[in-house]
């Protein structure tokens, strides 16, 4: 594909094998990688303590830019969304969410979506295509360069378009060239992968570091997550709980990360309540209760705030780890569940439409 040659598509130490393959010492790799990941620096001239012949080399055969910014809105919370361009014009959204002493960024894996979750704005548009390697990690170089000199992104959760475990090859290398101490060196733990429960790929990505997993749950019966999660239907809850039980040997009883959106009239009972602690008992986990979203592609709405109180007191009753989660972003299209390659106009919200703004 069009990432034949592209420099962010090759982990460190795949791009110091192809350098060697092609003649040129190993090392220029590193300093390549630091260029591009530590320097923030992209054009292969600018590359000083590489030779003439060599910059002139990366020029002309390979690439460093995969995605370019199209548009960066603002929300009235802080929350940043960007709609980036990729080299063949499909385009894709990351959202930057700063937070006291942290900020995270929400990098999407693929364009469109195929899981087609009936509340999620992202799975009403469909699937195009997965993204590379390249587009994944660009999405980090890119938002990197709207925060201020003494500002970074602290955490990434891979929890924007796609479902990651469907192009888990470009995620694989990713995860590699986040964690990689001579790319971006983020800490494993810094890093969260969401899935809606791609069953038999769980295994192979927590092998590849001990990264934290999220598993987007959403209802406590097959009947509703069949019609929330219609992948549900393939891998229903109880193989579904069942791996992540057995996944004991792989995560080292790292927390699980379950994510349950609630929805009004559909999944927001207290009997609801009373099943979540026992589908995931013997399950090492963390529940985080999203209230629903609104967006104009789904005619679900959140519950009442006195029903989000019972729902989460029930669970606190029975001694579970909740958190429920504030909505960030809501009014440019930023929250979860709204990404769907839209202006501010189209996301349901009160608030008023920010500007645009412009990329640094």
């Amino acid at each position: 594909m069009f990432d034949r040659l592209h420099l962010k598509s090759h982990t460190p130490d795949q791009l110091r094998a192809r350098f060697a393959a092609e003649g040129i010492a190993a090392y220029r790799a590193d300093q390549v990688v630091n260029w591009l990941y530590r320097q923030g620096v992209e054009n292969p001239a600018e590359m000083t303590n590489l030779d003439v012949a060599l910059r002139e080399k990366l020029a002309h055969e390979w690439q460093a830019r995969s995605l370019e910014p199209a548009r960066l809105d603002r929300s009235t919370d802080g929350t940043l969304k960007a709609v980036l361009r990729a080299v063949d014009g499909a385009q894709i959204e990351s959202v930057l969410i700063p937070e006291a002493g942290r900020t995270t960024l929400c990098v999407s894996t693929q364009v469109g979506c195929a899981m087609a979750c009936t509340f999620c704005a992202t799975g009403a548009m469909g699937f195009s295509r997965n993204l590379t390697a390249a587009e994944i990690v660009d999405q980090v170089c890119r938002m990197r360069e709207v925060l201020e000199p003494s500002e970074r992104i602290t955490n990434i959760v891979f929890m924007g378009m796609g479902e990651p475990l469907l192009n888990l090859s470009a995620v694989r290398s990713a995860v590699e060239i986040l964690i990689h101490p001579k790319a971006l060196a983020f800490a494993p733990r810094r890093i969260t992968v969401s899935t809606v429960g791609v069953v038999p790929r769980l295994r192979e990505l927590l092998a590849i570091a001990p990264i934290n997993l999220a598993v987007s749950l959403h209802a406590t019966t097959d009947p509703i997550r069949d019609r929330l999660v219609p992948l549900n239907r393939k891998y229903p809850l109880d193989s579904l709980l069942a791996e992540l039980r057995a996944l004991d040997d792989v995560n080292d009883r790292r927390p699980v990360f379950f994510e349950y959106t609630l929805i009004e009239g559909v999944n927001d009972s207290l009997d609801d309540a009373r099943r979540l602690p026992r589908l995931l008992r013997g399950i090492p986990s963390k529940l985080n209760l999203i209230p629903m979203n609104p967006h104009s592609d789904s005619e679900y709405r959140p519950p009442r705030p006195a029903v989000i109180d019972a729902f989460s007191a029930e669970l606190a009753r029975a001694g579970m780890r909740v958190t429920l989660r504030r909505s960030r972003g809501d009014d440019i299209g930023a929250a979860c569940g709204q990404l769907a390659l839209r202006g501010p106009a189209r996301a349901t919200s009160s608030r008023p439409n920010p500007e645009p703004m412009r990329w640094r």
